[in-house]
């Protein structure tokens, strides 16, 4: 565990890495912005309990008036669950600024593999990766999370690429940037809520074991940067991959006459692709989440 000023530990997370047993890094605004107060609340004591039922121990990323969290104490987590202002939804390139303006966020995925990286945490989970917006050829609207897989040497466990990117530009861009990807029980990249995307994944794994197998490979060749698993969500809660498709294109026609663009537009598109979507869509994004966490908590305690 390291022990730098910007960075605080929970009790429950401090003591664990003080005693080298498995942790698994929580993206926070996978849960607390993606889903309306307290209703985020909720869904952040599931993914919680399904990682330590799973034999691991939860930490969840924010920072709080500077403070980088690795892990937060229950009043921490009530104060972002139910911000008196939105909160910034912070990256690699926030995180410094933030610490110095002494301000308050919620983590990406990018930054939440960077903060884990520096605690000495292995895995990391959320529910997709940010990739190549449609229209990247002319915006070069590219999330971070791609670039950090470069960087930080965790593994990450999610449900694919969020469907409102072009995911074959996605799978182009992670390869470009040499990023290990393996399918949870899957050859196909998982497309967030759907199951199909039509992007061919090369590897697959069958266990937690065998993804932790994995990363250790990667960490005995000395290959830096981090490993993509991808797990599908359940059948049984997945999304119809025409009707979301049909909602995407409405949001993000409705987002090019509102001239909505930058960090802000993939929390607008999706939105409204909720909206569109109805009760299934908050139902399936709750699931994907809780069982990411609890398949990140197996790969952490195979590691």
């Amino acid at each position: 565990m390291k022990t730098l000023e910007c960075i605080t530990y929970s009790d429950e997370v401090s003591k664990a890495l003080a005693e080298g047993k498995p942790v698994v890094a929580i993206e926070s605004a996978g849960t607390f912005e993606a889903f309306p107060y307290p209703q985020n609340l909720e869904v952040a004591n599931r993914v919680m309990d399904s990682v330590r039922r799973a034999g691991a121990v939860p930490a969840y990323i924010a920072v709080i008036g500077g403070s980088v969290k690795v892990g937060m104490e229950q009043n921490e987590a009530e104060y972002i669950a139910n911000p008196k202002k939105p909160l910034i939804k912070a990256s690699r390139r926030d995180i410094p600024i933030l610490i110095a303006k002494k301000m308050d966020a919620l983590t990406s995925v990018a930054a939440a593999m960077l903060v884990a990286d520096m605690a000495g945490i292995k895995v990391v989970t959320g529910g997709g990766i940010g990739g190549v917006h449609r229209g990247a050829p002319t915006t070069f609207d590219i999330s971070a999370d791609l670039l950090e897989f470069g960087k930080s040497n965790v593994i990450v466990v999610c449900s694919g690429a969020k469907s409102i990117l072009d995911l074959k530009l996605t799978m182009e861009y992670l390869e470009t940037q040499s990023v290990s990807i393996v399918g949870y029980r899957t050859k196909e990249l998982p497309a967030y809520m759907a199951i199909h995307s039509g992007c061919k994944l090369d590897y697959s794994v069958e266990t937690p074991e065998e993804a932790a197998t994995c990363f250790l490979a990667k960490k005995k060749l000395g290959l830096p940067g981090g490993l993509l698993v991808t797990n599908p969500i359940d059948v049984n809660f997945a999304v119809d991959s025409d009707q979301m498709n049909a909602a995407i294109d409405k949001a993000v026609k409705m987002a090019e006459e509102n001239g909505i663009e930058g960090k802000i537009i993939t929390k607008y598109i999706m939105d409204i692709v909720k909206q569109e979507m109805g009760e299934d869509s908050t139902e399936a994004s709750i699931h994907m989440n809780v069982d990411n966490a609890s398949l990140a908590a197996k790969i952490a305690c195979a590691i």
